[in-house]
């Protein structure tokens, strides 16, 4: 995260605790997603720099990292999106800013593969009511379903921009 991304100013090459799980986050998501036995002797550098953080980061970066490892074309089991959801004044709310994150309401950041119905992430913040859990969850998951058509029509459209770009191919 750059020294600037948030209220409160931070140190030049420090490493804090919120940074390295944030790495550690990603890093297992890719895990998940990435087609690693088509490529088993290669190592695959990711890098993600937060500008601004103004809540949701970690699926910011998860989403980033996805869309990074799908433009350069290493090969995935399915789009990956991912989106938090979390609970304040009894009401269920969607990529919550900062200002609502900081309300000590409950949170629900959840990542998955939409098209193999499967959950990568999913990490709670407060503990919460069961009912409640189920809502936020539902909330998130909707909210991953929408992120995730957003990011494939964006994939494919810059695709398409690409082939047009390189013309004709000839065999």
């Amino acid at each position: 995260m750059a020294a600037f991304s948030t209220g409160e100013r931070r140190k030049h090459g420090k490493t804090d605790r919120r940074s390295t799980e944030l790495s550690t986050i990603i890093r297992n998501c890719l895990e998940q997603t990435i087609l690693l036995e088509l490529m088993p002797s290669s190592q695959i550098d990711v890098y993600v720099q937060v500008l601004q953080a103004d809540g949701g980061t970690r699926c910011a970066c998860i989403n980033a990292a996805m869309l990074a490892i799908a433009e350069a074309g290493i090969p995935v089991r399915d789009v990956m999106a991912a989106c938090a959801a979390g609970y304040l004044d009894s009401t269920s709310i969607l990529d919550m800013n900062y200002m609502e994150d900081s309300g000590g309401g409950p949170d629900v950041a959840v990542a998955i593969h939409p098209n193999l119905d499967k959950t990568v992430l999913l990490q709670m913040d407060n503990k919460i009511a069961v009912d409640v859990f189920e809502g936020v969850y539902g909330l998130a998951e909707q909210g991953c379903k929408a992120v995730a058509q957003y990011m494939r029509q964006q994939l494919l459209a810059h695709v398409q921009r690409l082939a047009v770009m390189q013309g004709p191919t000839r065999l």
